[in-house]
């Protein structure tokens, strides 16, 4: 091979291993960061810059992505773990924890492996917050534990760069004899609400029985008196038909009275009244005394006339 061919084939080589350089150089510098997530860069070891969300570039073979961290809520299973209450209780107790990292830069250089302490934190403040309680409220007051344990994991995570979303407690196991202790009170309580809300229907029935008994007694009075009155009211208006058709009889007699046909009338009525009487007394009495005129019965008649006169008399006055 002539030395102006070697010479073309040298440079070749050399603008293919430049062009080669240059390719890896441009990969290495340009970096892609996905969303919700951050990188640290290192510049000979030490924390030079945090490169976000889209295109980044660096200085190859100097700087170096020292940690990748995720920007995002992650949630972490924190382990079972055994808890003595305020009434000297052990329980056994696990959770789930809620958080996110804010500050990538504090969560990589603030704390060795952020998540394996975030996780022993949430177990050491759920121990202490349960030996502030009684075993009943750690069942009544859960929302107020897993409050209170947010509130100390952030206070003390703070420097980590983590912030603690939330806590939930999956699970609160007591120990078999407090579980049939309280097995036992849960079915002493079913035995005496069914009790009470017996007794409270056997009351509610006598009430509802002596109510009946009050407004049936209330009716009949009511009935009673209603027929009492009717009873009256058809009385009343009887006597005063009666009063009125003696008054309308008397009525009619009188102004028959005025009359000559009714004089007579009169006359004949009193005449055989008056003989009616004297033949009773003739019958009760062996003994009859008549007076001189007494046979007669125009004098009769007479006497008779002039009691009615008088009392025409007096009614006209």
């Amino acid at each position: 091979m002539d030395p102006v061919s070697q010479i073309v084939e040298f440079v070749f080589q050399i603008e293919f291993f430049l062009l080669l350089f240059v390719i890896i150089v441009l990969k290495s510098s340009i970096k892609f960061v996905p969303q919700n997530r951050a990188w640290m860069v290192e510049r000979f070891g030490k924390y030079q810059s945090t490169k976000e969300a889209g295109l980044n570039f660096i200085v190859p073979f100097i700087d170096r992505v020292a940690a990748d961290r995720s920007l995002k809520e992650q949630a972490v299973d924190v382990p079972s773990q055994s808890a003595i209450t305020k009434d000297n209780i052990s329980l056994i107790v696990d959770g789930v924890l809620y958080f996110r990292v804010l500050d990538p830069y504090k969560a990589t250089y603030g704390v060795d492996d952020y998540i394996f302490a975030v996780t022993q934190l949430a177990q050491t403040t759920m121990r202490s917050e349960l030996g502030k309680m009684e075993l009943d409220k750690t069942f009544e007051e859960r929302d107020l534990l897993n409050t209170n344990i947010v509130a100390a994991i952030n206070s003390a995570s703070e420097p980590w760069g983590i912030q603690v979303l939330r806590y939930e407690i999956k699970d609160i196991v007591p120990p078999n004899s407090v579980m049939e202790a309280m097995e036992a009170q849960m079915k002493a309580e079913r035995v005496k609400r069914a009790q009470i809300l017996e007794s409270e229907g056997d009351r509610q029935a006598a009430i509802n029985v002596a109510e009946g008994k009050k407004q049936a007694q209330v009716l009949a009075a009511e009935a009673d008196k209603a027929e009492q009155i009717l009873q009256a009211e058809g009385e009343a208006k009887a006597i005063l038909a009666v009063a009125e058709a003696q008054a309308d009889a008397l009525r009619k007699v009188g102004e028959a009275a005025n009359t000559e046909q009714g004089q007579k009338a009169i006359q004949l009525d009193l005449a055989t009244k008056a003989i009616s009487a004297k033949e009773a007394i003739a019958k009760e009495s062996s003994v009859v005394l008549l007076p001189d005129s007494g046979t007669d019965a125009s004098s009769l008649v007479a006497q008779g006339m002039s009691i009615i006169n008088s009392l025409n008399q007096k009614q006209k006055g």
